[in-house]
C-alpha cells in the first residue's frame, strides 16, 4: 500500500477557500506520533470502562488544532477500536475521529468536539466512497448505529478487526512485533460463516419520541404517529428509531416484531409507550429470544414484554396475536417500576406457554430464562468454545481442577466438565459469578445435563480479599471471561500469587484484554508486581459481523 506523497497535501484556496484539506498516511500501524485511541491506561488500578488517550510526545502534533465547528475535507485512514474512522493532519499526526467513516472514504466533516490530543468530527457529506464499498442490505444501516460497517465488505471488516487487535497487543500489551515468535502468537481472525440473522436475542424499546432523519424533521406528527418501537438512535436516550425488521435477528423473531408493530398502536388497546422524561406510560421494552426445540431441532421463541406495572389484561390482545405464531412457546412479562432503562424486572410473570426456552451448545442443553445470559451468537459460540477447549487442553482423565471466573450461567465450565460422550473431562470445575440469577441458571443447567463435578458460587470478583482461594483446591487451569472493563487489579494480583499452570483469558474488549495480559506477563513496575506468565497465543474471533465488537481467546502459560 503506497504512502501518499507530501506534495499531495495542500490548502484549498481556489474552489473551496473555506476548507482545509487533510490527507492521511496509509500506514496501518500506530507510529510514535499517533495517540493510542481508546486504549486503557496501563498504569491505572481502576477498571472502569473509561477511554484513555496517550498523548503524543512529538512537538509537530501541536502544529494544527482544529476549532470547534471548523469544516474540513478528510480522508479516513483506518478504523480505530469501537469502529470510528481515523484521520490525521498532514505532517503533524493530529488525529480526528469520525463515526461512520470507513477506510479510503473522502468526506467533508465538521469538528464537533476537541479532546486534548485528538478531535471528533461529524460527517456532513461523502465526496468519494471507501475502497471496499458494498450495498448495505438493511434500510436502517445509515441511522441505526448497531451495524456500523454493513456497507464495508466482510473481508475488509475482518482485516480491520484483526489489525486493531494486533495494534492493541503491541502498544498496550507491550509485546514486540519484532520478536520472531510474535507471528506465531498472533493468530489470524476467525470469521463468522453466518453474517446475518445470527443474533438469538434482540432488545427493542418503546418510546414517545420517534427519531427522524434531518430531511423529515419538518413533518409534524401527532402523539400516536410520534410513538416508536425500535432501537435508540445513536446519541439519544429519549429518541427511538422505529424498526420494522432487523436483519441480525432470526426470521421468526422478525415475524413477531412485525405483529407487534401492526397492533400495539391501535387506539382501542389503550397501550402507551413509556416516557423517559415524565416517567409515565406502560410499555418499556420488547425482548425477543430465539432458541431451539431439542426434539424437532426447530426454532422456539420467547417474547418478553417489559412494562412499568403489572396489567396483564392490557397485554392480552397482543398475547393472543403473538401466540398464534407457531414458533412462539413463551410470552413473559417483566415488571420494572424503576425510572431506569433496564429490561430486567423486579417481578416476572408467565403470560403464555413455558417460562424458559432451550438451546444446545457443545453437545449440552441449556435452559434460557427471560433474563439469563447466553452467548448471543449461538453458531459462533460453538466455534469460540471449541477454541477455549483447545487452549485449555484438558487431558480428559478427570484429574484436573478448573477455576471458571466470571462464569455467567456456567456455559464454559459445563462444556469443560463433560464432553459429548458425557465422560468427565475435568475432575471438578469451580465457577464464580456476581449475578445471583446466573448462578441459579448454572446450577439448573448442570442438573439438566447430569453434570455433578461442578460448583458455582455467587461472588463479586472485583471485591475479593485474602480469603478468596481458600474454598477450592489450586486449579490446573483458570478460565477468565470478564466483562468489558476487564479484570480488577485485586484479581490480577491473586492470579499472580496463585500461579496456576495455565490461564485461558476470554475477552469481549481487546483493549482491556491487552492491558491485563501485560500485567500478567510483564507485571506492574509502579506497584513492584512481577509478571510470571508467557503469552502463547491470542486468537481474535468475529462474533458479531457488521459491528465493531471483537472477541479474543488468549492462552497464557506459567513461566
Amino acid at each position: 500500500m503506497a504512502t501518499i506523497p507530501s506534495h499531495a497535501l495542500r490548502h484549498l484556496t481556489l474552489t473551496r477557500p473555506w476548507l482545509r484539506k487533510i490527507r492521511c498516511t496509509t500506514s496501518l500501524a500506530f507510529s510514535s506520533q499517533d495517540p493510542l485511541l481508546t486504549y486503557p491506561d496501563n498504569n491505572s488500578n481502576n477498571n472502569n470502562d473509561t477511554d484513555h488517550t496517550k498523548k503524543t510526545t512529538n512537538s509537530k502534533s501541536q502544529a494544527f488544532f482544529p476549532k470547534k465547528n471548523q469544516v474540513l475535507e478528510l480522508e479516513c485512514e483506518r478504523l480505530a477500536f469501537k469502529g470510528k474512522g481515523v484521520c490525521k493532519v498532514a505532517d503533524s499526526g493530529f488525529v480526528l475521529l469520525c463515526d461512520n467513516a470507513l477506510p479510503g472514504e473522502r468526506f467533508i466533516g465538521r469538528v464537533s468536539r476537541k479532546k486534548g490530543s485528538y478531535a471528533e468530527v461529524t460527517k456532513l457529506k461523502t465526496l468519494s466512497p471507501h475502497r471496499d464499498l458494498v450495498d448495505a442490505p438493511c434500510e436502517y444501516a445509515s441511522y441505526c448505529g448497531g451495524c456500523k460497517t454493513q456497507n464495508l465488505s466482510y473481508e475488509a471488516q475482518l482485516r480491520a478487526k484483526e489489525q486493531q487487535v494486533r495494534e492493541l497487543v503491541i502498544h498496550v500489551g507491550k509485546f514486540s512485533d519484532k520478536n520472531p515468535d510474535f507471528e506465531c502468537i498472533m493468530k489470524p481472525i476467525v470469521p463468522c460463516d453466518v453474517q446475518f440473522h445470527y443474533r438469538n436475542k434482540m432488545e427493542f424499546s418503546f418510546g414517545t419520541q420517534k427519531w427522524l432523519p434531518k430531511e423529515l424533521l419538518h413533518e409534524k406528527l401527532d402523539d400516536n404517529d410520534n410513538y416508536a418501537l425500535g432501537l435508540h438512535a445513536p446519541g439519544y436516550f429519549d429518541k427511538i428509531l422505529n424498526v420494522e425488521k432487523c436483519l441480525l435477528q432470526s426470521e421468526p423473531a422478525n415475524k413477531i416484531l412485525a405483529s407487534v408493530q401492526d397492533n400495539w398502536k391501535d387506539p382501542e388497546l389503550g397501550l402507551s409507550p413509556y416516557n423517559v422524561h415524565s416517567h409515565t406510560g406502560f410499555l418499556k421494552h420488547l425482548v425477543l429470544r430465539t432458541g431451539r426445540d431439542m426434539k424437532t431441532d426447530l426454532p422456539e421463541l420467547m417474547v418478553n414484554f417489559v412494562t412499568s406495572s403489572y396489567k396483564p389484561e392490557m397485554l392480552k390482545p397482543l398475547v393472543e396475536k403473538i401466540s398464534a405464531i407457531p414458533e412462539v412457546v413463551s410470552i413473559m412479562n417483566n415488571v420494572n417500576t424503576s425510572v431506569g432503562n433496564t429490561s430486567v424486572g423486579e417481578e416476572e410473570y408467565t403470560l403464555y406457554g413455558k417460562s424458559t426456552i432451550t438451546e444446545s451448545l457443545r453437545g449440552l442443553t441449556f435452559q434460557i430464562s427471560a433474563n439469563s445470559f447466553f452467548q448471543t451468537n449461538t453458531h459462533q459460540a460453538e466455534v469460540l468454545y471449541k477454541l477455549i477447549e483447545d487452549c485449555a487442553g484438558l487431558r480428559g482423565d478427570a484429574s484436573e481442577i478448573v477455576l471458571d471466573l466470571f462464569c455467567g450461567t456456567g456455559t464454559i465450565g459445563l462444556t469443560l466438565a463433560k464432553k459429548y460422550s458425557l465422560l468427565d473431562l475435568a475432575k471438578h470445575v469451580y465457577g464464580y459469578e456476581v449475578v445471583a440469577q446466573a448462578v441459579a441458571d448454572a446450577h439448573r443447567n448442570a442438573k439438566l445435563n447430569g453434570i455433578s463435578n461442578t460448583t458455582f458460587v455467587q461472588g463479586d470478583l472485583n471485591k475479593i480479599d485474602e480469603n478468596f482461594g481458600k474454598h477450592f483446591p489450586k486449579p490446573d487451569i483458570v478460565i477468565s471471561d470478564p466483562n468489558r472493563p476487564g479484570m480488577h487489579m485485586k484479581l490480577i494480583k491473586f492470579l499472580l500469587k496463585l500461579k496456576a499452570p495455565k490461564i485461558v483469558y476470554v475477552s469481549c474488549n481487546p483493549a482491556t484484554c491487552a492491558r491485563d495480559i501485560d500485567y500478567l506477563c510483564h507485571g506492574v513496575m509502579e506497584q513492584n508486581i512481577k509478571g510470571c506468565y508467557k503469552l502463547k497465543s491470542i486468537q481474535p474471533v468475529d462474533m458479531f459481523p457488521h459491528t465493531p465488537h471483537i472477541e479474543c481467546v488468549c492462552l497464557l502459560e506459567l513461566c
